[in-house]
């Protein structure tokens, strides 16, 4: 009787709950909190802090893979079977699987799968949505079939402001790299990578980037991405105002010439070949995001165009949340790597925005004043979040000049580069 007592008291909650459990499980409250009472990006937010409480569930192994309960059983005889496979004492298995390579993974996951361990559901979930690359890329599609390029079209020129404000990521894997001499810190080349794609504001970006360079950061990336691109109304604006006069912010601009159907059709097409000659590695992000795009412009889909902006990203972004939720676990984000993230991360943000607006101010005096420099801003691409912040302020300053048409330019100008810069990197570190 006191066997089967102790028994059921070692697989309660309460006998297994560690502090940092505790603590995850009050991060994952407070980004449902700001989903719900501040609104900030809700629909990644609140499943991610859902992800995070679950993931943290003791004794319940929800985002564990198959071996992870393995190790976990504390099950003496399937612990010396895995170590064999591996080729190490038993007492060395835990860290032999770490840093096991694909083949020994394999291997190890067979021998836990046959000897009746299962993954977790939010473990499956990260497989099959994230760890694939699907979730991202089929976010990808429905950004592109949300978004009308017209004001790009109507206006190249704010491809500079998009390609200026990617300039914060490319500082930020210099900083995270420079973090490493410091002690706790070591991140490789492709840690750095990963980390620094934050600064495009873009977060199927840095989810696809970190799940290829860095899976082991993933929680703390998607996190520090989402987080910043939901408080897009409280970095930006003391950038734009420091950065630019009133007589600069209170610049009119000229309204955009209308597009055609046409040349809107055709658009997709030009990016695509583009990245076709330049940089083949993009063409995961930039061919699902054209697609999309070209569902919406043809205007013989309606169907499928409605899909991919309704209900197929909304049931991706769900297991995406869920599945990035999954890599919040106590073990995993506890780390000061992770604070290290989370201010690179507020860095690059903050350059970002920054060269956008240092480089329309470039524009403005190039173009004889007509440039409101505020629209740089906007290069980051965080859809629609950021141009509305470029409208708002430029109200501040005039009452009636509305910038948001001309913000919408350089703000789908920085989501093709983000994903350009995604894939430079893919194509600089992704073979290392």
């Amino acid at each position: 009787m006191d066997i089967g007592f102790a028994s059921l008291w070692h697989s309660t909650g309460i006998a297994n709950f560690s502090w940092g459990q505790l603590i995850m499980m009050l991060v994952g409250g407070i980004l449902i909190y700001l989903a719900i009472a501040r609104k900030f990006e809700p629909l990644l937010l609140l499943p991610i802090g859902f992800g995070a409480v679950l993931s943290n569930i003791p004794a319940a192994g929800l985002a564990e893979s198959a071996v992870d309960q393995l190790l976990h059983s504390g099950n003496a005889a399937h612990l010396a079977m895995l170590a064999k496979t591996l080729g190490v004492p038993v007492t060395e298995v835990a860290a032999a699987w770490k840093n096991a390579s694909a083949e020994l993974h394999a291997a190890g996951t067979w021998l836990a799968t046959d000897l009746g361990y299962e993954p977790g559901m939010l473990y499956r979930f990260y497989t099959v949505a994230v760890a694939s690359g699907v979730a991202p890329l089929l976010i990808f599609m429905g950004v592109g079939a949300l978004t009308d390029f017209g004001a790009l079209i109507a206006m190249p020129s704010t491809l500079l402001l998009g390609a200026a404000a990617q300039f914060g990521i490319f500082a930020t894997l210099l900083g995270a790299l420079a973090l490493n001499l410091l002690p706790g810190f070591d991140f490789s080349l492709a840690d750095a990578s990963a980390i620094a794609i934050i600064g495009g504001a873009d977060g199927p970006t840095a989810i696809f980037l970190a799940t290829r360079l860095a899976p082991d950061l993933l929680g703390a990336i998607a996190v520090a991405a989402y987080s910043y691109m939901a408080l897009v109304p409280i970095i930006q604006p003391p950038i734009m105002r420091a950065l630019t006069s009133e007589s600069e912010r209170a610049v009119v601009m000229q309204q955009l010439r209308p597009v055609s159907k046409l040349e809107k059709v055709l658009f997709p097409f030009s990016v695509l070949i583009l990245c076709i000659l330049f940089l083949p590695s993009a063409a995961p992000l930039i061919g699902m995001l054209m697609f999309g795009n070209l569902l919406r412009e043809s205007g013989v889909v309606e169907r499928l165009s409605s899909a991919a902006q309704n209900e197929i990203i909304n049931i991706v972004t769900i297991f995406l949340g869920l599945s990035v939720g999954s890599k919040l676990s106590a073990d995993k984000f506890l780390s000061v790597e992770t604070l290290g993230i989370l201010a690179l991360g507020a860095l690059a943000f903050c350059i970002g925005t920054a060269t956008g607006v240092l480089m329309g101010k470039v524009m403005h005096k190039v173009s004889g004043g007509r440039v409101n420099p505020l629209i740089g801003a906007a290069g980051v691409s965080a859809v629609p979040m950021a141009a509305r912040v470029v409208n708002k302020v430029g109200l501040e300053t005039d009452h009636h000049n509305f910038l948001l048409m001309h913000a919408m330019g350089p703000n789908v100008a920085g989501v093709i580069g983000s994903a350009v810069a995604a894939g430079v990197l893919l194509a600089l570190v992704g073979g290392q």
